[in-house]
C-alpha cells in the first residue's frame, strides 16, 4: 500500500515513520486516520493511503493472514483484492514476498520491458498482463523474473530513450533489433551523404582548377 505511486525511498521512510510512531498494529486500528495520515506523510497520498491502511486492519481485525500460504491461489489473490485499495500488483506483491507464492507483480518496469521482450503482447492491459506474466512462473523463479526485469527497465530498457546498443538482450529483443536496424541505416544514409558531399567537393574544386 504504501509503494503505490511513489519512490522505494519514500516508501520506506514512510514505514518507518509509521513503526516508529504505532510499534503494533493494532496501535495503528486504534489511531485516528489523521494520526496514520501525518506518520505517512513522507510516502505520498498520506490521505488516501491512512484511509485505506484503517480500512484494511478494521476487516482484517485481529485474523490471522497465515492461511494465505497454503490456500488455493486464486482464492488468496481474490481476498487480497477485496480488501480496500489492493489491486492485483498490490495482491500479486503480498503474496509473493510474504509468502513465497508463485505469482509475478507487473508494475511499469515489468510491463514495459516485458512487452519489449515479446513477452506481453502490445497494448494489453495491466489486468491481463498478471494473467499472462503468471505462465512464466513455471519455467523461471517468479521473484528473480520480476525484481530483474525491474533492474533491468531502470538501468537500461528506461521508457525513454531505452539504451538498446548497451542491452545484452538485444539479439532476443525485438524492439532492440529493429533499433539496432533502424540506427544501421541511419548511419549508412549519413555515409552516403558524407560521400556525395565529398564527391561534390572534389568535383567543384577540380572544375576550378580547369578554370585556371
Amino acid at each position: 500500500m504504501l509503494s503505490q505511486n511513489t519512490s522505494d525511498r519514500n516508501r520506506d521512510v514512510a514505514y518507518v515513520r509509521l513503526r516508529e510512531t504505532f510499534p503494533t498494529w493494532s496501535d495503528v486500528r486504534a489511531a485516528p486516520v489523521e494520526a496514520i495520515e501525518a506518520a505517512i506523510r513522507p510516502g505520498g497520498l498520506a490521505p488516501t493511503k491512512a484511509r485505506r491502511i484503517r480500512a484494511i486492519l478494521d476487516a482484517i481485525g485481529d485474523d490471522d493472514l497465515a492461511w494465505l500460504a497454503d490456500a488455493p491461489l486464486a482464492h488468496a489473490r481474490a481476498f487480497l483484492c477485496s480488501l480496500p485499495g489492493v489491486g492485483r500488483k498490490t495482491a500479486a506483491c503480498v503474496l509473493l514476498f510474504s509468502f513465497g507464492r508463485p505469482e509475478v507483480p507487473v508494475d511499469t518496469h515489468v510491463h514495459r520491458v516485458a512487452t519489449r521482450l515479446g513477452l506481453l503482447p502490445a497494448g494489453v492491459p495491466l489486468e491481463a498482463a498478471h494473467d499472462i506474466a503468471l505462465r512464466y512462473a513455471d519455467d523461471f523463479d517468479p521473484y528473480e523474473f520480476h525484481v530483474l526485469l525491474i533492474r533491468h527497465g531502470r538501468r537500461l530498457c528506461a521508457a525513454r530513450n531505452p539504451k538498446c546498443g548497451s542491452c545484452p538482450l538485444r539479439s532476443l529483443c525485438p524492439t532492440g533489433r529493429s533499433a539496432a536496424s533502424q540506427s544501421a541505416t541511419a548511419a549508412a544514409a549519413t555515409r552516403r551523404s558524407a560521400a556525395n558531399a565529398t564527391g561534390a567537393y572534389q568535383k567543384a574544386r577540380r572544375k576550378r582548377t580547369d578554370l585556371l
